[in-house]
């Protein structure tokens, strides 16, 4: 039998590996029931609708579940906490998501759904409650205020992660992160933390990273950067982009603990077109399930597979972590 899995982000292990922790806490398992949310894709790249929970295997610690297909999980409302990065140079990257409000309409138009907005620079900033008033979002986003030089990536994913496990049960919980890819100035302490709270959450975080060294080479193309570079385009701009790449890409990595979906934008058309795919893909996940079999407590690794691939592929969460009250 031939199965296309997700891949294992290796940054789980990375990101635990590199915890300072001296000792690691003991924790009783529970058994609960996982959610794994996939979006099935084709070769082209184009949604792949109409699958059983049979064409499914999914595996826990590479032991086969039993998976259930819940296929009432499009009429789900959807809690949704939109987290908006405003500090370092994010200010500029502001007149290309200035959509923003309206790709939101769908979300708004399902019962009982709901959005939160939080803000963060070097300190997180709940802008906005959970509200299923379109317009409350409208006039936050209006006015995005202007932050610090800080970029708390995983400082602000934690806290809005948390906001989400206390929305209702039966809710389908989404993050949407727009940010750069690099993480300034977070203040974690157990990096095992937010990789705990991501996976028992239940969230898919959608990012919509931007790159701030692109885009200032972009903006001065555009001619619209003279206030910082006065002297014409910077010739080491393109070490700077290769140096930034192969440091950590925190967005990316936090996408793929959730099975989540990827995508840089460099232009106001290019975020639109990402935003309305993001809200269009909400209801084009298979919501599967399973109970896991007397889970160990810690980090489990999913993989989730096709019985028959056919050059599709799958995005889906890559973990979760069984806990229970410390000792």
């Amino acid at each position: 039998m031939t199965l296309t899995w997700t891949s294992w982000p290796l940054v789980v292990c990375v990101l635990l590996t590199a915890s300072t922790v001296a000792q690691e806490p003991t924790f009783r398992a529970q058994s609960n029931v996982v959610t794994v949310p996939p979006l099935v894709k084709d070769g082209k790249g184009d949604i792949v609708y109409g699958l059983q929970v049979q064409d499914f295997i999914i595996e826990d610690d590479g032991a086969v579940q039993e998976a259930r297909l819940d296929e009432s999980a499009d009429s789900e409302p959807i809690s949704v906490v939109l987290v908006l990065q405003v500090g370092r140079r994010a200010f500029r990257e502001l007149p290309r998501i200035r959509g923003l409000s309206a790709t939101l309409n769908p979300i708004f138009s399902q019962p009982r759904s709901q959005v939160a907005l939080v803000e963060f620079d070097s300190e997180i900033n709940l802008v906005q409650e959970f509200t299923n008033r379109e317009s409350s979002i409208d006039e936050q986003l209006e006015h995005p205020r202007s932050g610090d030089g800080g970029a708390a990536i995983l400082d602000a994913v934690l806290y809005s992660v948390r906001l989400l496990t206390h929305t209702p049960e039966g809710h389908r919980r989404v993050l949407p992160l727009i940010s750069e890819t690099r993480d300034h100035r977070s203040h974690v302490g157990r990096i095992q933390d937010i990789v705990a709270e991501i996976g028992n959450s239940n969230a898919v975080i959608y990012a919509l990273p931007f790159s701030p060294a692109l885009s200032q080479v972009l903006d001065t193309e555009r001619g619209s950067n003279e206030d910082e570079w006065t002297a014409g385009p910077d010739l080491l701009a393109p070490l700077m982009m290769a140096s930034r790449a192969v440091r950590k890409n925190t967005p990316k990595a936090i996408a793929g603990m959730t099975g989540g979906e990827y995508e840089m934008f460099a232009s106001r058309k290019s975020f639109e077109k990402l935003m309305t795919q993001f809200t269009n893909h909400l209801q084009s996940r298979y919501m599967l399930s399973f109970q896991p079999r007397n889970p160990h407590p810690g980090l489990h690794e999913i993989r989730v597979g096709l019985r028959q691939p056919e050059g599709r592929t799958i995005l889906a969460r890559s973990g979760y972590w069984a806990e229970g009250e410390r000792q």
